[in-house]
């Protein structure tokens, strides 16, 4: 992942140079950054599986359980 990171960094550093980024960096660029956000929601969906709420009325819920339909889009 830090690797990924530093490689989406060099990307953008470059394409705000005079030479900019050629057309397979451009589609390197836009692949790294699209699997860089979907670990991103794979690790945000994996966290509130593990939150539980409380209700005022005792009840606990679940926000995986609750909201997973939705994240899942």
């Amino acid at each position: 992942m830090e690797l990924n990171i530093n490689r989406i960094n060099e990307l953008y550093h470059k394409s705000k140079t005079p030479e900019g980024l050629t057309e397979e960096e451009k589609i390197e660029q836009a692949a790294l950054r699209h699997n860089y956000v979907m670990s991103v929601r794979a690790n945000l969906r994996s966290q509130l599986n593990q939150v539980d709420i409380q209700e005022k009325d005792g009840s606990v819920i679940n926000l995986g359980e609750k909201y997973g339909k939705n994240l899942r889009e």
